[in-house]
């Protein structure tokens, strides 16, 4: 079938170097876990029920919440080193 509509095919792959997955903690209880707000619409209200059920449900000791700039750039690095530097575990949120 030719592509006639210019599509990009997302599945293609890249040229990008594949950044091995971080190790996997065995469970939750007594870590310290961030999560990374993404500034769209309901991400901090979703985040907040997340880390009630993860200090609830899953022992979790403490929750980071941390807010980039803005949704469309990458956090920055001193965010992300702020991060790495206090949490065992880390996550990105999206909202709306």
């Amino acid at each position: 079938m030719t592509n006639d509509l210019g599509f990009i095919d997302p599945t293609a792959g890249g040229g990008a170097k594949r950044i091995p997955l971080a190790p996997r903690p065995m469970d939750l209880a007594g870590k310290v876990v961030g999560l990374l707000d993404n500034t769209k619409e309901q991400a901090d209200v979703i985040l907040e029920s997340i880390a009630e059920v993860l200090k609830e449900r899953y022992g979790v000791a403490k929750v980071i919440i941390r807010r980039k700039e803005y949704y469309s750039k990458p956090a920055s690095e001193e965010l992300i080193n702020e991060m790495a530097s206090e949490v065992q575990v880390a996550a990105a949120a999206v909202g709306g």
